[in-house]
């Protein structure tokens, strides 16, 4: 390993070993350990082609894979040879690791799933490829200055990215507007041809995704954007040299940024743009590839499973009729059947904004063809479900790909589920409530569609990598069974009892919040103390998640603390971290709102140190790596019946945090495997959600019932936190009090309650460690490899090892 880094310092960067930076050490040490997986790559593409086996293709907008170095030499065994190479080397190891930017491929949850299914297909040996967006800058970097989030662009590929191999042979042209010829063909069949007004095209750069042990190596290709041509030369020589480059800007303008802000139409139609060029350079992918090797496209589906990673992809419907169709020549009805037999679609919300309607005259623009496509399937819906008995105009309207009430537009959401083999929701939860809310006539329509796949993460990262110290003293105490199997876990159990263990499992826990602590003092210039429970709350910042509940308990307690300076109160670190969209005004007052609460909390004398808040920004997988561990407090508490699952509460509970939770996503399977008295649930069932709102909540009435939370409002109101701009929090406070959709008000008083109790556990230390050991026996169930098999097994039809 050192013989082959030398070789890549000097051959590959250019560099003698005397003069060489920490980042040429990067470089070298990424391109040695690169070396390792190429041979098991091309194995595994070979081994697909001569096998024949059914292929799984997962299309999604974005993948959060974060670093890939230790990732990668830990999945393929060569973690400690590499750092005895490099310390041989006389290289800092950590130094050099941090210097390896997260990969801006991903936003939240949906990403971070996404990389771990890929990891986990890799692991369980099916043959899959990802596909996505090769992102200039991704989402965002988040900076906080004077307490507000500002974004800038997050440069991840300024040094080159040493993990991909860009394919320049592998480029599709994806078109846009235009119009659409109808001719009859010899067997008086009416074909249609589209004829785009403007073509970009798609470059393929693909990066091998390393299962455990390195069993397997699947392939994510992402799309970079570029234009048919470089610049138009006859412009550039009139002297219109900005003009020239107006079409490359344009269609490089498809790959700069996750998720811009679609509040313009402008940007509605980039969002757009984006989704259709990802999914339509895929589609024509894999299609190539199933005919190149099997012949027949009329095989997809015993051959090819595609699974949608939201309703982003869900113009993947229309495209792959029009391939069938248009290309292909087959007719509507066998069209349809292989669509509809190779297409499934992951739903992830029940928000309505997030399933996703696109404008019809945006759509009859950029997507002529696809909008003829969507009307037809519509049609053939809407004939389909007058059939039935119970068929009425309620029903009609519900299911129809077209929504006419709101300046009509394309339900994708809609798009995906009929035109898909199954749609799964992701908690057990979550799949019910789609039958009875946003797909409940589809649902009745097609009675068997709907299945619930409830969310996983990968061991690998969130506890071998992210948490060493506790793997290997899970190793210690139980042997190597739970690196091949999670639920293995479940053999540590026993030794919650032991107190000697115990104690061992904390030493680890405080060796991780000292670790957390220095990054702290480091990035903020506050000092925590690691003995405090340390209170996490990190995920991406919106109303429903409800950020604001535990914002206005902390100043509850703020105020106690204060009031009341002679009690044994329990030191507290209230850590909080997340993105707020650029667009979502309220987010990035929340994000203010914590930032205004800790710089008087922390300047606080009265407090004696017992309450710090801190906001960490631009939170990303390599911050959640040092977070997470660190946690002895896990806060899940959104609105019941809004979060679909979750997958924050998994990692938390795996590396021995307790959870303070509503019933909500996979909380409430959290619940079932680690047991009653190891969880802190509180507040109103989804079920009294949608009763309480039915029935007209007042929540100004609720406010003057509860002393703590009236106080709190009426600090904020009057400026306690924001002495420059007395009123800059009042809109807050006013939304609450008089609409407060997510109920934040309703379940204070449950929350402020459970807070107190978790406090009450934190007194005895034995106890809270048996809690927070047997969290991490009974986490088991919720790895990826398990949801991932489950995938397999009951959607796709794949065979895993």
């Amino acid at each position: 390993m050192r013989a082959a880094i030398f070789a890549k310092l000097t051959y590959a960067v250019g560099k003698d070993p005397a003069g060489a930076k920490l980042h040429d050490w990067l470089r070298a040490t990424s391109l040695a350990v690169r070396d390792h997986i190429v041979d098991r790559w091309i194995a595994s593409v070979r081994e697909a082609y001569i096998t024949g086996r059914k292929r799984v293709y997962y299309l999604s907008l974005d993948f959060m894979i974060g670093r890939q170095l230790r990732d990668v030499s830990s999945n393929l065994l060569l973690d400690g040879v590499m750092r005895e190479a490099l310390i041989e080397a006389g290289v800092d190891y950590h130094a050099m690791a941090e210097l390896e930017p997260d990969a801006a491929l991903g936003n939240g949850g949906l990403g971070r799933l996404a990389a771990c299914y890929m990891e986990s297909m890799a692991t369980l040996g099916i043959a899959a490829h990802g596909y996505g967006i090769r992102y200039d800058h991704g989402l965002f970097r988040q900076k906080i200055a004077d307490g507000w989030q500002t974004e800038l662009p997050e440069d991840w590929l300024a040094f080159g990215n040493p993990w991909e191999f860009e394919r320049r042979e592998v480029a599709y042209e994806i078109g846009f507007g235009g119009t659409v010829d109808a001719s009859e063909a010899w067997d008086g069949a009416v074909r249609h041809t589209w004829r785009p007004a403007e073509r970009v095209l798609a470059i393929a750069y693909d990066t091998p995704i390393v299962g455990w042990r390195g069993a397997r190596v699947n392939t994510l290709r992402l799309w970079r954007a570029r234009a048919a041509d470089p610049m138009q030369l006859e412009t550039f020589n009139r002297g219109d040299h900005i003009g020239a480059v107006a079409d490359r800007t344009r269609a490089e303008s498809i790959s700069r940024v996750l998720y811009p802000s679609d509040s313009t139409q402008a940007g509605q139609e980039l969002r757009l743009r984006q989704e259709f060029f990802f999914t339509a350079a895929s589609l024509q992918d894999l299609v190539r590839r199933h005919v190149q090797q099997f012949g027949d496209i009329r095989s997809l589906p015993d051959k090819a499973a595609i699974q949608l990673n939201d309703t982003h992809p869900a113009i993947a419907v229309a495209e792959l009729m029009r391939i069938l169709l248009d290309v292909h020549a087959l007719g509507w009805e066998e069209a349809w059947s292989i669509t509809r037999g190779t297409i499934n679609y992951t739903n992830h919300t029940l928000l309505p904004e997030a399933l996703e309607m696109w404008p019809v005259s945006l759509m009859e623009r950029l997507l002529p063809r696809h909008m003829q496509i969507i009307y037809a399937i519509n049609a053939k819906l809407i004939a389909e479900a007058r059939k039935r008995p119970d068929c009425n105009d309620s029903m009609l309207a519900a299911i129809s790909l077209i929504d006419e009430w709101h300046g009509r537009g394309v339900r994708m959401g809609n798009l995906a589920f009929v035109g898909s083999h199954k749609v799964n929701g992701v908690s057990a939860l979550h799949s019910g409530l789609m039958k009875k809310t946003v797909f409940r006539d589809l649902a009745a329509l097609y009675p068997d569609r709907i299945t619930n796949k409830t969310n996983g993460i990968t061991p690998r990262r969130w506890l071998m990598q992210a948490n060493p110290d506790l793997t290997r003293l899970v190793r210690e105490t139980v042997g190597d069974a739970p690196l091949d199997d999670l639920e293995k876990l479940s053999l540590l159990a026993p030794h919650a009892k032991d107190a000697a263990f115990r104690e061992r499992f904390m030493r680890v826990k405080h060796a991780n919040k000292e670790r957390l602590a220095a990054l702290i003092l480091d990035r903020l210039g506050v000092r925590v103390d690691p003995t405090a429970l340390f209170d996490v709350h990190v995920k991406r910042i919106h109303e429903y998640k409800r950020q604001l509940l535990n914002i206005l308990e902390t100043i509850a307690l703020y105020d106690a603390i204060r009031a009341q300076p002679s009690v044994d109160w329990v030191p507290r670190v209230k850590i909080f971290a997340g993105k707020a969209a650029p667009s979502y005004t309220t987010a990035k007052y929340i994000i203010k709102l914590v930032n205004d609460l800790a710089r008087v909390v922390n300047s606080d004398p009265a407090t004696r140190g017992l309450l710090k808040v801190v906001f960490l920004p631009n939170y990303n997988v390599s911050l959640a790596e040092v977070i997470i561990p660190a946690a002895d407090l896990s806060e899940q508490i959104s609105t019941a019946g809004m979060e679909a699952s979750g997958t924050g509460n998994m990692k938390f509970a795996l590396n021995g945090a307790l959870t303070i939770g509503t019933l909500d996503g996979a909380n409430i399977e959290l619940k079932e495997h680690v047991g009653d008295d190891n969880i802190f649930i509180f507040g109103l069932t989804a079920e009294e959600v949608e009763a309480t709102r039915r029935q007209g909540y007042n929540p100004g009435e609720t406010v003057s019932r509860i002393p703590a939370l009236s106080a709190a409002f009426e600090s904020l109101y009057a400026g306690v936190y924001s002495p420059d701009d007395p009123s800059r929090h009042r809109g807050t406070v006013d939304a609450l009090r008089n609409h407060d959709y997510f109920l934040v008000t309703a379940d204070f008083a449950a929350y402020a309650e459970a807070q107190r109790k978790i406090a009450g556990l934190w007194r005895d230390p034995m106890e809270w460690a048996r809690k927070a050991v047997l969290n991490t026996a009974h986490s088991g169930w919720f790895s990826s490899d398990r949801a991932i098999r489950q995938y397999s097994e009951e959607i796709w039809n794949v065979p895993t090892r």
